[in-house]
């Protein structure tokens, strides 16, 4: 049984993370900031469910270096999953400061903490973000990486040289992971999935960035907890995966099947490439299928209806745990 410690254990990866470790025997504790983001609603129901699988999220910051050693020492702690940043890349071209002191500041707390304790082994989140301007498709971890087309990717990416200098200083076990595109229940409101249903959900109408020609590697976040269970497992020296469903798709057909899933057609309305954004991101998971044995299995046409499920009944029956209770039921068994 490992004792994992999860930063941002009520976001997103982070909650999905924490029930499938606890449900196959791992004890779990987790950390969370509860900021303003998007819906701190959202995050407190994640942690009410949490709390019933016997997970407790304390409430806090990773840049309060002595309270990472603190819960650490206390929980005797065997590997840490460093979930929490700052996410977004239209909110770093006005909030540049947040990923500094979320993504910079934050991570350096984190590692600070892991040092003191040498048996700690880190699994940190990277991004996709980090590829940039690369043209290379797919892209590989051997790829270059050092021309980011964001701040958010840039911070990501300094967070690999950072972890990797802590590696070469001090032995530390490190393993990055970059995620692509992840999506599905109990998601993000910001990701383009999540919105892009609400707006069709209220006759809204979405925007489609160069005109509508990108492609994305939509990745199940079932696929992504497997995934990131396996470097937690695995607890490589100083290693560096891609986590993607290595099957990009078209924006415009990932609307038509959101359409299809929502049964209600989208109002689109086409604009030039936003800054800051990539045309295509697409992964090689030749390595990842190697030392982790990651195989993704969860296709769009599979991954959005369950998505969708989730968001009606959310949508419907706002405050009812029982019901958000069986939802969460119904989504994690293939995890177990």
């Amino acid at each position: 049984m490992k004792r994992i410690f999860i930063t941002g254990a009520a976001g997103f990866i982070g909650f999905h993370l924490a029930i499938a470790a606890r449900r196959r025997g791992d004890f779990v504790v987790g950390l969370d900031l509860f900021n303003n983001y998007y819906s701190p609603e959202l995050k407190r129901t994640r942690q009410k469910l949490l709390l019933k699988e016997g997970i407790e999220v304390v409430e806090g910051d990773i840049c309060n270096t002595p309270l990472l050693k603190q819960l650490i020492q206390q929980q005797g702690i065997t590997h840490v999953a460093h979930l929490a940043a700052q996410a977004g890349v239209r909110h770093s071209l006005t909030h540049p400061n947040d990923y500094v002191d979320a993504n910079l500041q934050g991570f350096l707390s984190v590692l600070e903490a892991c040092r003191s304790f040498p048996e700690i082994k880190l699994t940190y989140a990277s991004s996709s973000s980090v590829y940039g301007l690369n043209k290379k498709i797919p892209f590989s971890v051997e790829d270059r990486t050092d021309e980011p087309t964001n701040l958010y990717g840039a911070t990501k990416k300094a967070n690999e040289m950072m972890a990797h200098a802590y590696h070469h200083l001090f032995g530390l076990p490190v393993t990055a992971l970059r995620y692509f595109t992840v999506y599905g229940p109990w998601g993000r409101p910001d990701m383009a999935y999540y919105s892009f249903a609400q707006r069709i959900w209220e006759g809204k109408p979405i925007q489609l960035f160069n005109q509508g020609k990108m492609r994305r590697d939509f990745t199940y976040i079932d696929d992504i907890v497997k995934g990131t269970l396996a470097a937690i497992d695995l607890g490589a020296a100083c290693e560096v995966f891609n986590l993607g469903n290595h099957r990009p798709v078209d924006l415009l057909y990932f609307v038509q099947v959101l359409e299809n899933s929502l049964e209600k057609k989208a109002d689109l309305e086409f604009l030039p490439m936003q800054p800051g954004e990539v045309v295509e991101t697409f992964a090689d998971i030749e390595k990842s299928q190697r030392l982790l044995n990651f195989q993704p299995s969860v296709t769009l046409e599979e991954g959005i209806p369950h998505f969708v499920e989730w968001f009606i009944k959310r949508n419907g029956a706002r405050g009812e745990e029982n019901r958000s209770d069986q939802m969460l039921n119904n989504h994690t068994k293939s995890l177990l």
